[in-house]
């Protein structure tokens, strides 16, 4: 084993040797910290493994656990109506400043949807001034992330200030904190959209463009008046569906919770997919959001043109339909034959037709110039009727009474110089 002799400043007889040996107990250490990271990774997926067993046997009865906490904190939106100073046009100001001051600190996106449920239930119990709406924001904020964020990105009350332009004093925030936890009854629990939507989605296929688009969903819904009230489970649910629905990707199966959604709720969210904040537009456009804001303004742009072509060919179909019925109704009228003998009866039982002898018109005839023709009246030696036996009673032309007194002429056929000819021999 070869050394390395290093001495010390100022004397060559002292001082250490350094060699093999230290690099030997530097892989020494590096192996022991590579066991410890190998049993610290399998500790945690024993973890993760319990706590997915648990889970499938005690996840009926934490969904309704959920589902009756939902329903206690949901807020009142007819007491909020009430109100005297803030009004609902005055909510897209405030939620703009919640969520661009959630983006700053980077918290989770739970605490969003807990920050606007505690700002909604607070608003349904105590009259709020106008002047005092944007510091119980900033309140409700502080709660939700003390109670479901990390510790060090909960904002200080200097963050909180600074970004309200020190409109607010720091013993205001921490006032309004008291007084919005005590009117509350300290019942900051609430299970939110997005803990419906991991619950709804846990059984499928990660599909992150899905997830993001439903959080995008919800987060369009907070701005709203119509889904102040409605349940968590719901909305979760709907926003999930329609996700699904707007990226062509299978929707859940009968047998699954998620396919038990709100089609009311359903359809109240897309009618509102057109009216996104600028704030919230451009928060997920990000990549880290997967763009899914740019995605949803392609896929509705798609369907209004889609639906726009619709209509110009209904337009159009309904155009030729009344052309032609417009053509139709200047064309001649197509005179009507009756094919029928004017004596034709038909047998009841026999099934064919038995013609009679046709009868003389009682009306006069008319020519093709529409006049009336007299009608024609034979001669009198027609019917053998003269002057001296009008009136002699019934005139009938004789007839031969047998065949001997009627001899029937002889021909012969001759010939001479003027040609050849039939000539009559004999006749009576």
């Amino acid at each position: 084993m070869s050394f390395q002799r290093v001495t010390s400043f100022g004397s060559r007889d002292s001082g250490y040797e350094t060699g093999s040996s230290q690099s030997s107990e530097t892989t020494i250490f590096k192996h022991q910290d590579n066991l410890k990271e190998v049993a610290k990774h399998q500790q945690h997926m024993l973890a993760q493994e319990l706590s997915r067993q648990d889970a499938e046997e005690y996840q009926q009865d934490m969904l309704e656990h959920m589902l009756r906490m939902a329903l206690d904190t949901i807020p009142d939106v007819d007491s909020i109506d009430i109100q005297t100073e803030i009004q609902w046009f005055m909510r897209p100001y405030l939620l703009d400043f919640l969520v661009e001051a959630h983006s700053a600190f980077q918290l989770l996106p739970e605490t969003l949807f807990l920050t606007v449920n505690l700002l909604d239930r607070y608003c349904s119990k105590r009259v709020v001034y106008k002047r005092h709406y944007q510091l119980v924001g900033c309140a409700a904020l502080l709660i939700a992330s003390k109670y479901g964020d990390k510790k060090e990105k909960v904002p200080t009350i200097k963050e909180l200030k600074s970004m309200c332009c020190s409109l607010y004093d720091d013993d205001m925030f921490l006032q309004m904190e008291w007084h919005v936890l005590s009117t509350l009854g300290w019942a900051t629990g609430h299970p939110t959209v997005d803990n419906f939507l991991r619950m709804a989605s846990k059984d499928n296929v990660h599909d992150p463009e899905v997830e993001n688009l439903s959080l995008y969903i919800l987060e369009i819904a907070l701005y709203h008046r119509d889904f102040v009230s409605k349940r968590s489970s719901q909305l979760a649910l709907s926003s999930l569906a329609l996700a699904r629905q707007l990226l062509n990707r299978p929707q859940a199966r009968q047998s699954e919770w998620a396919a038990t959604f709100d089609h009311t709720t359903f359809h109240e969210l897309s009618q509102k997919l057109g009216e996104p904040s600028q704030i919230l537009s451009r928060k997920y456009a990000s990549a880290r959001c997967q763009c899914v804001s740019r995605t949803l303004t392609q896929i509705l742009a798609q369907q209004a043109a889609q639906a726009q072509a619709e209509a110009q060919a209904r337009a159009d179909a309904q155009a030729r339909a009344e052309a032609a019925a417009r053509l139709q109704a200047q064309l001649p009228l197509t005179p009507v034959y009756d094919t029928t003998p004017p004596n034709a009866l038909k047998h009841s039982g026999s099934g064919y037709f038995q013609f009679g002898t046709p009868q003389k018109s009682v009306l006069p005839s008319i020519n093709q110039h529409c006049l009336y023709t007299p009608p024609i009246t034979p001669g009198d030696d027609m019917f053998g009727v003269t002057s001296k036996t009008f009136g002699a009673g019934n005139y009938m032309p004789q007839t031969p009474t047998s065949e001997a007194s009627y001899h029937a002429p002889q021909y012969q056929y001759q010939t001479s110089s003027a040609g050849h000819r039939w000539a009559v021999v004999d006749s009576y």
